[in-house]
């Protein structure tokens, strides 16, 4: 009886071995086609890249200046440094100027050369500031700040408001999108392929470019003017690119 059972289930293993090859080849006909159009998925496909640039205005003026004193001691012109900034900032302050802050402040000796030999003459004290304010009221204020005490302004720079460049951004992705899409037609269609579906896509950002810095100019030469100081803005490139990948 247990050599029957035996045999049966010696019967049974060997109906399994002999099957499992026909089994083998059926699961691998039905993926093998999977495979191979994956393959062609991939491999037939096309890369384009759009780009997309929009141009706003500025409307604002990033300002650089500050109060420069030299003295023949330290607590001296440290001390002058220090009444003049707190006029400025008081002034700039009842302005309701943006973003002010203190970008520097500086206290060195200054030297003179005699025989090869040098010795401390004096002292230069120095305190700094950068604010925004809208470029339409930017030249009264320069003006007003050199009455204030301000000796120095270390430049200006324009650029569009926050909203502005976000809603400039997004319009430059629309257009780097189309862009792309428009190259991938023309190549198609020059081709006689048909596009079929985007597998990837790349954003490679909206970006705004710094602004430049404009100029640099001693506020005592300003305060010795009548009219007041001309502040002009211009615009500000938006830029975006987008790639696509598209199957064919």
């Amino acid at each position: 009886m247990a050599r029957a059972a035996l045999f049966g289930s010696q019967l049974r293993a060997g109906k399994f071995w002999q099957s499992l090859p026909l089994a083998l080849l059926v699961f691998v006909s039905f993926v093998q086609p999977g495979l191979a159009q994956e393959k062609e998925r991939m491999w037939r496909t096309l890369t384009v890249s759009g780009r997309g640039v929009e141009s706003i205005p500025t409307t604002l003026s990033e300002v650089s200046l500050g109060v420069e004193i030299q003295g023949k001691t330290a607590q001296e012109v440290q001390q002058e440094a220090a009444r003049r900034s707190s006029a400025v900032v008081a002034l700039l302050k009842s302005r309701n100027v943006e973003k002010l802050q203190t970008t520097g402040i500086r206290l060195n000796p200054v030297y003179s050369y005699n025989n090869n030999v040098q010795r401390i003459t004096g002292y230069a004290a120095s305190n700094t500031v950068s604010f925004r304010i809208a470029t339409e009221k930017a030249g009264t204020l320069l003006d007003e700040a050199v009455k204030a005490g301000a000796t120095q302004i270390n430049g200006i720079s324009f650029v569009a408001t926050d909203e502005a460049i976000a809603s400039a951004r997004q319009q430059a992705l629309k257009e780097a999108t189309q862009d792309a899409q428009q190259q991938a037609s023309a190549v198609f269609s020059s081709l006689g392929f048909q596009a079929k579906e985007v597998v990837s896509i790349q954003v490679g950002g909206a970006t705004a470019p710094p602004p430049p810095i404009l100029y640099r100019a001693e506020a005592a030469k300003l305060s010795s003017a009548d009219a007041a100081t001309p502040v002009i803005g211009g615009e500000q490139q938006v830029e975006a690119s987008v790639t696509l990948q598209i199957s064919y």
